[in-house]
């Protein structure tokens, strides 16, 4: 059964409706103009029939004066079987002489008085007078009457065309055009029907293509279409699918990373505290695992904040609080924080002596917090006796900050990583433990959640760099 709300249904019905209509247009302009056609085809055939019936009475009349009727009848019948109408010789007394006997749908004009203004309009030249006889007819008639001298009196020779001839006639195209108009409409339907199922056959694909993936099969694929429209559509749909496919793969990797984060240190801490509590660990080494489980809860911490700054970002719920601020203040203060790692590695730190200031327009705590994860991340990796340095450039209404440290660097399949939730390079392992791997990714985060963007590059054995943009005014004013 065909569902009435479908679209295949909607588009059949009003194919078909919109074809019927043309139908019934077409039909009645055919009707209006065959109609027409024959009324003037008869008409002119009558004009030249009455003035042939006129002339050859008229001979009659003076060849046979006293026996000229018997005769006229004759030749009225074969004239009106000719031409297909009612004939009526009339005198000039408005009295009907002689009558055609072939139609009998005039029969009450035969006994009719023909009024002395209607004789008076015909003229010995044949003219179309419409009239319903002084409602002798129930619809007003076409007449073609001519005036013409016989053995001495005027008389008039009047015709009618036969209603019933016109109406077979007309009966006749109608049904030849109804039963075109039927045979046509069945093919077009048909037609209509085939083409609707192929033009709605992409729909079907597609709603079925949805289904799968909202069942969370992401590898379907929608084929080429034929139709640009539905072509473009399809490429969108596949590219939602490989945009779900990927977000469910960094769903699934998120979710593992996030479960071995949080297992690697509550492993830890579980097995020192059942340590402590079933006395295995003696008592003068308590205090050194104590310290292990607190910092293992610190890094437990620094996990659970920074997923939560992750979500906040994402979901659009942190809104950054805009003002204008030095880009020196969060360096500034970051490398105090840090002052006692810069002593130990003996890093020399470079282009902070800068006789411009540079602004910015930004949340300083979000920044601060990029600035503290970048510097973090460099002084990890900066070579003992190596150096830090800033640079800072103006590019129209963004300041550039570039923060680079010496050191090994990073090959060019880990700087396409660096930036990727959890991801650690085999040196981070190995030199910090506690790390998250989470700074990068949230450095990005809050950058873009400024309008802003951040690249890296480095060149083994010599130097890591980032760039990145922030603005340094209110491009709204």
């Amino acid at each position: 059964m065909i569902d009435r709300k479908s679209l295949f249904y909607k588009y059949f019905l009003i194919c078909t409706a919109v074809i019927l209509i043309s139908f019934i247009c077409l039909g009645a302009v055919l009707l209006l103009i065959s109609s027409n056609y024959f009324s003037s085809e008869k008409t002119q055939k009558l004009e030249k029939n009455v003035m042939n019936v006129s002339y050859s009475l008229s001979g009659t009349m003076k060849e046979m004066p006293s026996n000229w009727k018997n005769v006229a009848q004759i030749k009225i019948d074969e004239y009106s079987k000719n031409v297909g109408s009612n004939l009526l010789l009339v005198g000039s007394d408005g009295k009907v002489v002689i009558s055609s006997e072939l139609y009998e749908e005039y029969t009450p004009l035969r006994n009719l008085q023909f009024s002395a203004q209607y004789l008076d309009e015909l003229t010995q030249e044949p003219k179309c007078i419409y009239t319903d006889f002084d409602g002798e007819l129930q619809s007003t008639v076409t007449t073609v009457g001519i005036r013409f001298k016989g053995n001495g009196p005027d008389y008039f020779v009047i015709g009618l065309p036969s209603a019933m001839k016109e109406n077979n006639y007309t009966r006749d195209i109608m049904e030849i055009f109804a039963l075109s108009a039927v045979i046509v409409l069945i093919i077009s339907m048909v037609i209509i029907y085939l083409t609707t199922i192929k033009i709605t056959a992409p729909i079907k694909e597609m709603s079925n293509a949805a289904k799968k993936i909202g069942r969370g099969d992401f590898d379907i694929q929608l084929p080429e279409f034929a139709e640009s429209e539905y072509n473009d559509l399809a490429a969108a749909f596949n590219e939602m699918a490989a945009s779900l496919k990927t977000y469910d793969t960094m769903r699934n990797s998120f979710i593992a990373n996030v479960s071995h984060e949080l297992r690697t240190p509550m492993t830890s801490i579980g097995g020192f505290v059942d340590g402590l509590l079933d006395k295995t660990i003696p008592p003068e080494e308590q205090n050194h695992y104590l310290k292990i489980i607190s910092s293992e809860v610190h890094r437990l911490t620094r996990l659970v904040r920074s997923m939560l700054n992750l979500a906040k970002i994402e979901s659009g719920e942190l809104k950054p609080n805009f003002s204008s601020f030095s880009v020196l203040d969060p360096i500034v203060d970051t490398l105090v924080t840090f002052e006692k790692r810069l002593e130990e590695k003996k890093v020399d730190v470079r282009g902070l002596d800068t006789e411009k200031r540079y602004n910015l327009w930004a949340d300083a705590d979000l920044i601060h917090q990029v600035i503290y994860n970048l510097l973090e991340n460099a002084i990890k990796f900066v070579d003992v006796g190596g150096y830090i340095s800033f640079r800072f450039e103006e590019v129209g209404y963004l300041t550039v900050i570039y923060i680079r440290n010496s050191g090994e660097g990073l090959s060019q399949e880990e700087l396409s990583l660096v930036f990727d939730r959890f991801y650690k390079t085999d040196k981070s392992r190995s030199i910090d433990a506690n790390g998250v791997g989470l700074g990068l990714n949230i450095v990005k985060s809050i950058i873009k959640l400024h309008g802003g963007k951040i690249q890296v590059r480095s060149v083994l054995g010599e130097y890591t760099e980032f760039m990145f943009s922030l603005p340094n005014k209110d491009i709204e004013d």
